[in-house]
């Protein structure tokens, strides 16, 4: 699972994301519901990201993840909001400077190595969770357009959620009966077809046959794939 984006970029990613989250936060307040995750509110939601940050620097650095305060307990933090911020601090910090022969934890299947691997999925992982504070903030889902990922960043995401989350354990798509289908952004010279069976798998391309396709730019198809977007309206058909 080759990552199509540079350790700098997935940086640039994450220090781009992660202040972002701080602010729509700010904007919608502790209390507000936030959209796209409906059992969350922004204080569950800011103590979930703090949670992972942290967690993540200790495996890049090598201490004890048990050690970092779960999600429950960060939600009665006298001043998340600053823990927040450190916290992300810190990843960046760290993240910078692990070696490029990093040996750490990773659990996505066909992984890039360790620095590279932490450096991705906190980019998208703390993406996606901007989103869900910018939802909070609007009250409801934002468009593609208003949440501004770059085709890049989404087409780089596309491949670790397809080829590195949906190929993991049993596939929860299958029912009984295999079938293929692909996704295919619109923006990008991009492509993967998913075959769902007992077994998920997922390769590059459009797999020759009559094999519906999910189409849509590919920051669109980004964010329906993690239940974050359902635009319609600005021509994104799925």
């Amino acid at each position: 699972m080759p990552t199509s984006l540079t350790i700098t970029e997935h940086l640039a990613a994450l220090a781009t994301a992660g202040p972002r989250l701080a602010e729509f936060a700010a904007t919608a307040g502790w209390d507000a519901a936030v959209p796209t995750c409906p059992a969350w509110d922004v204080r569950a939601l800011v103590a979930h990201q703090a949670m992972v940050h942290r967690w993540s620097t200790a495996q890049i650095v090598g201490t004890d993840p048990d050690a970092v305060p779960n999600q429950t307990a960060l939600q009665e933090h006298d001043d998340l909001a600053v823990y927040y911020n450190e916290g992300l601090d810190v990843l960046i910090a760290a993240l910078r400077a692990a070696p490029e022969d990093l040996q750490a934890m990773t659990f996505l299947n066909d992984a890039p190595p360790p620095r590279q691997f932490w450096a991705r999925r906190q980019a998208h992982e703390t993406t996606m969770h901007a989103v869900d504070a910018q939802a909070a903030a609007l009250g409801r889902t934002p468009t593609t357009s208003e949440v501004g990922v770059t085709t890049e960043l989404a087409v780089d995401g596309l491949d670790e959620l397809l080829c590195g989350f949906f190929t993991r354990g049993r596939s929860k798509l299958f029912d009984g009966e295999e079938y293929s289908f692909a996704v295919a952004p619109t923006d990008a010279d991009a492509a993967w077809t998913v075959h769902v069976a007992e077994r998920l798998t997922v390769s590059p391309g459009v797999a020759a046959g009559d094999v519906p396709a999910l189409r849509g730019t590919a920051a669109a198809l980004y964010l329906a794939l993690w239940n974050r977007g359902d635009d319609i309206a600005d021509g994104h058909a799925l």
